[in-house]
C-alpha cells in the first residue's frame, strides 16, 4: 500500500479539483491520499465520498498556518484524522481572515507595478478559499508580464530577502497553539516539511506535544534526514510523506504520489490514535 499524505486542491493553492486528484491517484498506483489544504477543511467530506467510488481511500487532513517566533519563520503543521473537525474551524476562520488582509496588501502592490487589477487575481483565484502568491502570478501571466510561474519575477516579489518583495506577513498563531488546536479536535498534528525546519525545531516542537514529522517529500533536502529520523525513532513519532501536490501549480515537475509514506509507517500512521488510547488507558490505571 502506497500513501501520499501531502495533496492540495484548488480550495487553497492546487490547481485541480477533488475529483481530478482522486482520479490521477488512481491512475497513478495510489491507494491512500490525504487532502490538506491550507487552513481549509471544505473538501474532505465530499473528497471521502469521491474516493470510496473509486476504490482510494482519503485520509482528511488539513496544513494549519502558524509563525514560530523563536526562528521567525512561517510554519505549516498538518492535522489528521480529527474525531472532531468543528473544533478547527475557528483557527482555520482566523488564518483565512489574517491571509485575505495580508493578500489585499500584495494585490494592490502588485497591480501598482504592473499592469493587472485586483479584479483580475480574483478571477486567477476562482474556487480557492484565499488569494495566494500563485494567483497573483497567474494573473501576471495572463496579462503576458512574464512566462514563468517559479522564475525571476517570482523570487523578486516573493523571496523576503528580496528588496523589491511586495509580502505582507498575516497575523498568525503559534504552532504550539495550533498543535493544542488539533490535539482538542482528536486530531493528528505532523510538522510539513520537518527536514527543512531542522532537527531543533523538531526537538522544541516535540516538546509541544508534536506527534509526528514530514520527511519524504521534495522540499527535502536531505541532509538531516538522517537525524530526524532516528529522533522521531527514539521520540515515538510518526514518520509521513507526501508530494505536496499542487498540479500546476507545483514548484518542481513532480506528479502525485512521487513521494509517499512507506507501507510500515503508513500501518504505524493509521495505529496511531489506538495506541495512544491504550496508553492513556494504561497511565490512567
Amino acid at each position: 500500500m502506497t500513501g501520499d499524505l501531502h495533496c492540495h486542491t484548488k480550495l487553497s493553492d492546487g490547481s485541480m479539483g477533488i475529483d481530478d486528484i482522486i482520479v490521477l491517484a488512481k491512475k497513478n498506483g495510489v491507494d491512500v491520499i490525504a487532502i490538506t489544504d491550507h487552513d481549509c477543511l471544505a473538501g474532505t467530506v465530499r473528497a471521502k465520498l469521491i474516493g470510496e467510488r473509486q476504490n482510494i481511500k482519503v485520509v482528511p487532513g488539513v496544513e494549519i498556518s502558524s509563525y514560530d517566533s523563536v526562528s521567525g519563520k512561517e510554519m505549516h503543521i498538518i492535522g489528521y484524522m480529527s474525531d472532531y473537525p468543528d473544533r478547527l474551524e475557528g483557527l482555520c476562520h482566523r488564518n483565512l481572515v489574517a491571509r485575505k488582509r495580508a493578500a489585499q496588501f500584495m494585490m494592490l502592490k502588485a497591480s501598482h507595478r504592473f499592469p493587472i487589477t485586483p479584479d483580475l487575481i480574483i478571477k486567477c483565484a476562482q474556487g480557492s478559499t484565499n488569494i495566494y502568491p500563485v494567483h497573483i502570478m497567474t494573473a501576471l501571466l495572463e496579462s503576458g508580464v512574464t512566462t514563468e510561474l517559479y522564475g525571476e519575477l517570482y523570487h523578486e516579489l516573493f523571496d523576503p530577502d528580496s528588496d523589491k518583495n511586495i509580502l505582507s506577513k498575516p497575523d498568525l498563531p503559534e504552532p504550539s497553539e495550533v498543535i493544542e488546536a488539533i490535539h482538542d479536535a482528536g486530531g493528528i498534528a505532523v510538522l510539513s516539511n520537518a527536514v527543512g525546519a531542522g532537527l531543533e525545531t523538531v526537538k522544541r516542537l516535540s516538546d509541544c506535544g508534536l506527534d509526528g514529522v514530514e520527511i519524504w517529500n521534495p522540499e527535502s533536502d536531505g541532509v538531516n534526514t538522517d537525524d530526524i529520523i532516528t529522533y522521531a525513532k527514539q521520540q515515538g513519532l510518526l514518520t509521513t510523506g507526501g508530494s505536496n501536490f499542487h498540479g500546476r501549480y507545483n514548484r518542481r515537475c513532480v506528479t502525485l504520489g512521487a513521494y509517499g509514506t512507506p507501507e510500515q509507517a503508513l500501518s504505524e500512521f493509521f495505529g496511531y490514535k489506538n495506541k495512544v488510547r491504550r496508553q492513556k488507558k494504561t497511565n490512567d490505571k
